[in-house]
Order: C-alpha cells, then structure tokens, then sequence
C-alpha cells in the first residue's frame, strides 16, 4: 500500500483502491509500481479468486497519467520518465494477460493511461464496467502525442470497426464516450449505475463464489439488470464511416470540409486542435497496430514515445494545456497539410538495437 494507491484482499477478493482524487488519480511511478506490486502479489496467491481496479472518489476512476510530471521531467532531464513509460506499458500488458478476473470500475473519468488500467481488461476473463458518470476519451493528440498504453492497438481493434474508422474518430477528435457508447465501440462490457458500485463490490465478497469463474459470472448477472441506455456515438456511426475510413489526415480534413454537417464541423473542429505531427504520426501508428499484437504494439509505443519527447512536440502541448494553461499550443507545424512524412516516418525509427528493447520480455 501507498499514499496513492490501496490495496487489500476482502473474501477473497484483491482489491486495487487509487487514492489521488486531488490529481483526478493521475498515475505516477510510484502508482504504477504499486499496481504491479500487487497484481504480481496476486496473481499465484490461492487466496485471491479476482482483482477488483476502483477509486476512493467517485469523478474518477483515473484521468492518465501525470502529464505536469511529462512536463517537468522533460525539461530538467529526469530520467525516471524513461522509467514510468517501460513500466506503465508494461503493466498494461500485465493485465491484459492476467490470469484471474480482472474487474475495472470505470466510474467517473477514465481518460489515456486511465484507459489502459482499465478497458485493457481481457473481456474473455475479466470485465469492464462503467456507470452513468463514465466518461472515457483518448485526447493525447491534443498535447502533442499519440494513443499510447496500448491505445494504438484497442483503438485498432474496435468491435464492427474493419475499416478503422471509428477508432480513428475517437483516436483524432478526442471525442468522449459515455457508459452506452464505451459498450458499444467493444471498450467496456456490462453497464452499472455509480450508486451501485458498492453493492456490486458487496455481492462479489460473497463466500458462496468459489472460483474465479463464479465471481466474473456473479459481477456479470448483477449488472444484467441495468440499462445503459442510448449511445450517440452509434447515432453518430453512419457519419463516422463516410468521413474517418480514408487513411489520409488530408482526406478526412477534406472531406469533413466538403459535408460541412454539424457533426462534420465539430469533427474538424477537434482535428484541428491537436497536433498536426501527432495527427499524422496517430493514423501511421493505427495502421501499424492494426495488424500487430499487443506486446508488438506497446513495443512500438514505447520507441515513439521516446521520439515524440526528444522531438518536443509534447513539451509544448502539455505546457498549454497544464503549465502555463494559455490552450494555445504552438505546434511544429501551422496544419495539416505543413506535415511530411519524411517527419513521420523518422518518429518510427527504432529507439533500441534489436534484443535491446525495455519491452523485449513481453
């Protein structure tokens, strides 16, 4: 256990708490390594049938990781950012390979490296569960970075998405999703209403579950009998499909241009407030992942990570965003079309010699 992140085990039950409601549980190292901690406590101990992920106040279960830290580290050449990315990434593959249930509660907002503790979830053995105050985004473009924690690799993935499109709506525009449209897009399971979380946590103590099966079914059947009601997001799907299918950040700029509905003016409206460079290098690293496995990706992650912070595109965004809180980044680049993909392409240079890579033991 930690200031910021809980741990106990109840009934049975491994129960993860963060604890950082001032920062909305932004995750740092330390968090990070007390997640691990625990997850590796867990994972052999007989006593623990299921992992439960929640958070001590109810506006977020985690809103990424602490960028002003990004920022800080960045700037005065502190290495242990090198260190925060190998072991966030590498606790994101933790539980997406976990092999008892691993139960997120994604209550509240649930944004980036909030994202990768949670909807990285295996759905086959764990769940992920949102409320009707979830509020789940991917906005790393808007402070001149990508989708990462995976997010390259669930974004490419997304249920009924073949051409990708929707995950490059949400991976472009930041858009938000509700508990309905999380569900929909194949990033969350089951729906529960906040007020009921508690009571959710109570009937998964239960001594009558005997296995690890029996709980993940129990948590399951107890959120059957909720609704999450309507999705914009697939109101929205028809529209998406027609403007974000093209891979060219030149052609969906043009073409949102061209339609100028109201859902293709806030589209563009978004897809230009991030980063250009990180527009371009975002749909570069969709297509990579989309074909790749996770390990492979989060290795793909971590190298253009390394690139985008040497770059500086980041630096920039986050102080606009958090430092100076002026929300008037000067990108590399004044649009999208400035961008080359010599620029591009150069992110994705590998970082580490082969056999060198942190991720190489994924």
């Amino acid at each position: 256990m930690t200031e910021f992140v809980q741990s106990h085990i109840v009934q049975r039950l491994g129960i993860i708490t963060l604890n950082r409601p001032q920062a909305l549980n932004a995750l740092n190292l330390e968090m990070v390594r007390a997640i691990q901690a625990a997850l590796s406590a867990w994972a052999s101990n007989p006593q623990v049938l299921a992992v439960v992920l929640t958070s001590s106040a109810g506006k977020a279960l985690c809103a990424g990781g602490d960028i002003r830290f990004f920022h800080a580290a960045a700037t005065q050449g502190d290495a242990s950012i090198e260190d925060f990315f190998t072991e966030e990434y590498a606790l994101n593959h933790c539980i997406a390979t976990y092999p008892k249930p691993y139960i997120a509660l994604m209550q509240g907002v649930v944004m980036g490296g909030g994202m990768g503790i949670s909807t990285q979830a295996n759905p086959a053995t764990g769940l992920r569960v949102v409320t009707d105050t979830s509020k789940l985004a991917m906005p790393e473009v808007n402070i001149g970075l990508f989708p990462d924690v995976g997010g390259t690799h669930f974004l490419s993935h997304l249920k009924n998405d073949p051409q990708g499109a929707l995950g490059k709506y949400l991976a472009l525009t930041a858009a938000p999703m509700n508990a309905a449209s999380a569900i929909v897009a194949g990033l969350a399971d089951v729906y529960c209403p906040a007020t009921e979380l508690a009571q959710l946590l109570v009937s998964l103590q239960s001594p009558l579950l005997a296995n690890a099966a029996q709980v993940r079914s129990a948590a399951v059947a107890f959120c059957a009998a909720f609704s999450a009601g309507q999705s914009p997001l697939a109101a929205l799907r028809a529209e998406i499909e027609a403007h974000f299918s093209a891979y060219s950040a030149g052609d969906i700029s043009r073409s949102l241009e061209l339609a100028a509905t109201p859902f293709a003016n806030e589209a563009l409206k978004a897809l230009r407030r991030g980063s250009p460079l990180m527009v371009h290098a975002t749909l570069h690293a969709l297509a990579q992942s989309k074909h790749s496995s996770l390990a492979q990706a989060l290795r793909m992650e971590r190298s253009l990570m390394r690139r985008c912070f040497a770059q500086g595109e980041p630096v920039e965004g986050i102080r606009a965003l958090a430092v100076d809180k002026d929300h008037a980044p000067r990108w590399t680049h004044a649009d999208l079309d400035a961008v080359s993909p010599t620029e591009v392409h150069a992110l994705f240079e590998p970082v580490w010699a082969a056999g060198a890579h942190p991720l190489k033991g994924l």
